[in-house]
C-alpha cells in the first residue's frame, strides 16, 4: 500500500486587462472550482512559458482579445483548503491591443460572461473576502489586499478612444 501524495502548489497567472477607459475585463467563473465567483482571465502557466506569455495566450483563448502584457503586478499565495488546492498566481497587467475590440465568451463552459469593471468594483467585491457568494477569486481578493488603489488604474482614464 502506497502512503497518500500530498498535492504540489501549481502556477496560475490572471491577466488583468485593462482599457484605456480604465476598466477592467472580468467574468463568473462556472466549475467545481470557485463557482460562482468573479474572477480575470487567466489559467495555469505551461511548460517553458512565461507569466506574460501566458496572461496573454490565455486572454486570447477564454476572451478572443489580443493583449500586450506590461508586467507582473503581484505574486500571490492562494491556499483553497476546502478543496486541497494551492496555487502561486502571477498577476499581470495587460493592455488591449485593439481599443474597438470586445470580449467574446470563447468558453461558456467554463465563464458566464466578460464584462467591463471599474477598479472600484474590483476593489469593493474582493474587500467581500473569498468566501461571499458574490465574490472574487481567493487570488484577486489576495492581490487587492497586496495593491490597494494603484495609481496605474487611471492612466489614460477618459482619454477618447
Amino acid at each position: 500500500m502506497s502512503a497518500p501524495t500530498t498535492p504540489h502548489p501549481r502556477v496560475g497567472v490572471a491577466a488583468i486587462v485593462k482599457n484605456r477607459a480604465g476598466q477592467f475585463v472580468v467574468g463568473r467563473r462556472k466549475g467545481a472550482h470557485g463557482a460562482g465567483k468573479w474572477q480575470f482571465p487567466g489559467g495555469h502557466l505551461e511548460f517553458g512559458e512565461t507569466p506574460q506569455e501566458c496572461a496573454a495566450r490565455e486572454t486570447l483563448e477564454e476572451t478572443g482579445l489580443k493583449v500586450t502584457p506590461l508586467g507582473i503586478l503581484s505574486v500571490t499565495n492562494d491556499v483553497f483548503t476546502a478543496d486541497n488546492k494551492h496555487y502561486i498566481t502571477f498577476c499581470v497587467l495587460c493592455l488591449r491591443d485593439d481599443d474597438a475590440q470586445e470580449p467574446e465568451n470563447l468558453e461558456p463552459t467554463k465563464c458566464e460572461g466578460w464584462y467591463w469593471k471599474d477598479w472600484s468594483f474590483v476593489t469593493e467585491t474582493a474587500s467581500k473576502g473569498p468566501d461571499a457568494e458574490d465574490g472574487f477569486f481567493l487570488p484577486i481578493v489576495n492581490m487587492t489586499k497586496q495593491l490597494g488603489n494603484p495609481p496605474w488604474v487611471a492612466l489614460d482614464a477618459g482619454e477618447s478612444k
